[in-house]
């Protein structure tokens, strides 16, 4: 009996352990699989892999050659945005590469990302999906979304000495602030396009009256 009391005990730790790291992806694997055992199987697995990765913090000038670099894709944003997002996936991808995970395929760069950066792992499914779009129905709006998503992973992975985006912000704080930016852009976009009707409006009264003296 006490063995089976042992055995839950253990059980219920490497449950509630997996879904503490791996949070929202914990959730998702749940979904994705047959059943809780084989989800928690394969992410533990996923924990067994990384840990046989040689994963490393940015030496401080190559955390400056990135920021610098990210600070030109966004100005380069306004004038050409399909080839501002492809270079920001660019720069994501080279950080990956420059900290020590695999880069060989989209999948495998979840499977490895989740365990470190599960927080910002949708940011990145959402910006790999609005890329793959670029050049087709992908709009304008979308395209600042996806630099938004690549923007919040990106500042992940640049880290400091640790997986954290800053000393003073956790994941989940730079995923809220990330989504709070989401809303204000969502915000500040009608109003401009209000802002912009007014003043054509405003013209073209002012260009009828003109006319009528």
């Amino acid at each position: 009996m006490a063995f089976f009391v042992a055995l839950l005990l253990r059980m219920q730790f490497r449950r509630r352990r997996l879904q503490e790291r791996f949070g929202p992806e914990y959730d998702r694997k749940l979904q994705e699989s047959e059943n809780r055992r084989q989800a928690e199987r394969e992410l533990a697995d996923r924990e067994k892999r990384y840990d046989e990765l040689e994963i490393r913090p940015l030496e401080p000038a190559k955390r400056d050659q990135y920021a610098a670099d990210w600070q030109r894709v966004q100005e380069r944003f306004v004038d050409t945005p399909d080839a501002a997002l492809t270079d920001a996936h660019r720069v994501v991808v080279l950080v990956m590469r420059e900290r020590g995970y695999p880069t060989e395929g989209y999948e495998q760069q979840l499977s490895d990302l989740s365990v470190a950066h599960a927080r910002t792992l949708e940011h990145y499914r959402a910006a790999h999906d609005i890329h793959t779009r670029t050049g087709g129905d992908a709009t304008t709006e979308d395209l600042r979304r996806a630099m938004v998503h690549y923007r919040a992973v990106f500042t992940d992975l640049l880290g400091n000495d640790t997986d954290h985006i800053r000393a003073d912000h956790t994941p989940r704080d730079q995923a809220r602030s990330d989504d709070d930016d989401l809303r204000r852009s969502d915000q500040v976009l009608p109003n401009q396009a209000r802002s912009d009707e007014d003043n054509r409006r405003a013209q073209h009264r002012g260009g009828a009256t003109d006319a009528t003296r």
